[in-house]
């Protein structure tokens, strides 16, 4: 055990509840872009993966033991303002569910909401905070 508990955790994982897992996956494959990587719904559980992204995909029988139910939302922090509007863009496009265009927030996130077949949430943002420090030293 480290002494200074200084363990790297991984990116997580979301477990994304839906009604039936072989029609969610075929969304996020089909119009998100992610990659099927393996599961179905006879077994209750798909893990799909988009770069460093992975979402694991439940129906109601895979988590009836524990509760878990949805919707939920879960974010996607991008690297720049770009990239939000590129993935806005390449989403609307393949026919996403939009729920929210991209928009500079008061609370200095640029962001956007799309929806999935179950009613899942995903914000996609990028924090411009640390740009506007910049944009003031160089000035």
């Amino acid at each position: 055990m480290n002494p200074n508990n200084a363990m790297t955790f991984p990116a997580p994982v979301p477990e994304i509840p839906a009604a039936n897992v072989d029609k969610a996956a075929a969304y996020y494959v089909n119009t998100l872009g992610f990659t099927f990587d393996w599961g179905d719904d006879q077994g209750g559980i798909a893990g799909i993966s988009r770069g460093n992204c992975r979402l694991f995909i439940t129906n109601r029988s895979f988590r009836e033991s524990y509760g878990n139910i949805g919707p939920i939302v879960f974010w996607l922090n991008l690297d720049s303002k770009v990239e939000v509007d590129e993935l806005f863009a390449e989403w609307k496009a393949a026919q996403a569910k939009i729920v929210s265009e991209p928009e500079d927030k008061p609370w200095k996130l640029r962001e956007f909401m799309a929806a999935d077949l179950d009613g899942n949430l995903i914000r996609v943002f990028y924090d411009f905070r640390g740009d506007m420090q910049e944009d003031h030293t160089s000035a």
